[in-house]
């Protein structure tokens, strides 16, 4: 199957701050007073697997977007909240499969 294919059959979705979060989203209880805040929105922590997460500044302590690097996190972080802004993101966004197993097993 093609990517143009892939897209066609891909549904849209309207994704909003709490469809990204979604709804069991982890929330940073321990916030230290001398993170420094990125664009005023989030800062980024590193893990103990390695990998690095934004945190949100609102919802105070939402986990946002996790990656490998701490330059990916904070790119895809700004793209992601500048899309949320504008009302773009679901130019973006696709659900290429719903995961549901139809069906008798």
């Amino acid at each position: 199957m093609t990517h143009e294919e892939i897209l066609d059959t891909a549904t849209v979705i309207n994704p909003s701050l709490l469809t990204t979060l979604g709804p069991n989203n982890t929330v940073e209880k321990d916030i230290p007073e001398d993170v420094e805040w990125v664009d005023d929105a989030f800062y980024i922590k590193s893990t103990m697997f390695g990998l690095y997460t934004s945190v949100l500044k609102n919802p105070l302590g939402g986990h946002f977007i996790t990656g490998a690097t701490y330059d990916g996190v904070l790119a895809m972080s700004r793209f992601h909240l500048k899309c949320l802004q504008e009302g773009t993101l679901e130019n973006y966004s696709r659900v290429v499969n719903s995961g549901v197993v139809s069906g008798k097993l």
